[in-house]
């Protein structure tokens, strides 16, 4: 999927509601392009802020690095 899409379709698209979506867009914490009295939202942008909210899995590795520091 490539381009632009509306408020409804980016909460489809990351399956939650519109209004999740708008108050994303509200408080700026997802980019958009205002075309006239309408907002659109680029697909990279969605996957943006996906990825940036990941949150790794914890590991043992993980730990050990972590608290490599700590005596």
């Amino acid at each position: 999927m490539s381009g632009y899409l509306t408020v409804a379709e980016a909460a489809e698209y990351l399956n939650t509601s519109v209004r999740f979506v708008r108050r994303l867009v509200a408080e700026r914490r997802i980019a958009f392009h205002k075309v006239g009295a309408h907002v659109r939202i680029a697909v990279v942008d969605l996957e943006d802020f996906v990825r940036a909210g990941r949150v790794e899995a914890i590991t043992v590795a993980s730990i050990r690095r972590d608290l490599g520091g700590v005596a």
